[in-house]
């Protein structure tokens, strides 16, 4: 079986979030259950030179974007066995950062398109083309309206996976013919509250619809969740499944991982404490083994449930406990955490930004892990906590509450409390905190959450067998 990944962007040539992940493990993944999987982006200018300088130069086309005809030129990589496409238009890609731009919907729609006007160029035709997000949404529908009286393309079918809803490409109507260049009866799988919708045209024309996690699926049934899209899921329904992310234990790994500052097993976990003290060090910390240390790798927003976290804060602080945070975002919470380490210096340090290898230091360091958000569609901050044996704090929302089990039974891996409410986070805590002094029980804790099986292996599974129902 044949599988084309069709991603806005993929590790480790451009990255904004957790897409880019996937893109970047999975179709490895599939590779080593013998599915030809290869992966197709854009060519941005924002890729490191030294993966540029390892391109190879195929041949170019042009590619229908309306009434129109554009330059795409094509190129190819192989990173760990599996090939890229990167697609270049520098009128398109040739700027800093990957979105955000006046013509965002115009640059995807030329990438989508040129998905399909490809394929007989670059002498691999797929049984999948499997599509993410809004960014490659027209791919499908492009392929239903356009080509599939083609011989070369009747028998492709497409799967389309949604990360996270809130994210639609939503533009006016006026797009329909002189960007998409759809017309007639062909604007109504786009059409959705009087604008154009691409993520709403992905739903309706791919042959499977799958979304990062099983409760995140059931969520987005709902209006709650759904962002005014919960209606036409539910008509399409019969086509729509969750599969939980995996991560990519090869560089996810406490035992080799380079940015660490002490590698470790859970057979060597005592190492962790070094990790922990040389953390604390580095972030203007008291170096204290016997103070709990919670971390936080995030965007500061809202929906990532620092809302609730501002209100209980400093309660928690009157316990013996550090924070450590790493993020960016917001600037209500930007400047709440500031002004938090500026009045318990001995206890809240952050850097705002993002920094990768810090980000690894306080995933090994720590000994908690919060994540209380409003909502997670599938969420990789936890798992790789649980990797590195730091013990997530989870809200019971989307990917946290298919992977994060609370261990007052005994069996579980984590902390997790049910309602988007400051008080049952606070109690949430309080738990967590209390579990670190019992330092043999927290210990098996520790050993538990490592032997969690998170690797892309399961869920490239699941994706083998959904593929193997639409070609059947």
């Amino acid at each position: 079986m044949k599988v084309l990944f069709a991603a806005s962007e993929a590790y480790p040539f451009a990255m904004s979030g957790g897409l880019a992940d996937v893109a970047g493990s999975l179709p490895k993944a599939l590779r080593k259950r013998l599915v030809g999987c290869r992966v197709v982006m854009p060519l941005y200018s924002d890729i490191p030179e030294e993966l540029k300088a390892n391109m190879n130069f195929i041949t170019h086309i042009t590619v229908p974007v309306a009434w129109r005809r554009q330059y795409c030129g094509i190129f190819e990589a192989r990173v760990d066995g599996v090939i890229y496409y990167l697609l270049d238009n520098q009128y398109y890609f040739k700027r800093d950062g990957l979105y955000g731009f006046y013509d965002d919907a115009e640059r995807y729609a030329f990438f989508s398109r040129a998905v399909l006007e490809i394929l007989p160029h670059i002498n691999f035709k797929p049984d999948i083309i499997h599509c993410n997000d809004w960014q490659s949404a027209m791919t499908p529908v492009y392929l239903d309206r356009f080509y599939c009286h083609d011989p070369f393309y009747t028998d492709i079918k497409t799967v389309f996976t949604i990360h996270n809803i809130q994210y639609q490409g939503q533009y006016g109507t006026e797009l329909l013919g002189d960007v998409l260049g759809l017309s007639g009866d062909d604007c109504r799988v786009v059409e959705y509250g009087g604008c154009v919708n691409m993520l709403k045209g992905g739903i309706e024309c791919a042959d499977r619809v799958t979304t990062v996690s099983p409760t995140y699926a059931g969520e987005i049934l709902t209006p709650e969740f759904a962002h005014g899209l919960d209606g036409i899921l539910r008509d399409r329904s019969f086509k729509l499944c969750g599969i939980i992310n995996g991560i990519d234990t090869d560089v996810y790994n406490p035992e080799t991982d380079k940015n660490i500052y002490e590698n470790y097993t859970v057979d060597t976990i005592e190492k962790k404490a070094v990790n922990k003290a040389k953390l604390q060090e580095r972030m203007g910390l008291p170096v204290r083994d016997d103070v709990p240390m919670i971390g936080i790798v995030s965007r500061l927003v809202g929906h990532k449930g620092f809302d609730i976290v501002k209100q209980i804060f400093e309660e928690v602080l009157k316990a013996d406990v550090q924070f450590c945070i790493l993020g960016s975002g917001e600037w209500e919470f930007e400047t709440f955490f500031h002004e938090m380490s500026q009045k318990y210096p001995d206890k809240v340090a952050i850097k705002l930004g993002f920094v990768p290898e810090l980000a690894r230091k306080i995933y090994a360091g720590a000994d908690l892990f919060l994540m209380p958000s409003k909502s997670e569609p599938c969420g990789l901050s936890q798992l790789i906590a649980l990797r590195y044996g730091t013990v997530p704090i989870v809200r019971e929302t989307g990917g946290l509450n298919d992977t994060i089990k609370d261990s007052g039974d005994g069996v579980g891996n984590g902390f997790t409390f049910s309602a988007y409410d400051a008080g049952y986070l606070l109690h949430c805590i309080w738990r967590a905190v209390g579990s670190y002094a019992d330092k043999e029980g927290f210990n098996i804790l520790r050993c538990r959450a490592m032997g969690c099986d998170n690797s892309w292996g399961r869920s490239a599974n699941e994706y083998i067998k959904l593929y193997k129902s639409i070609k059947r």
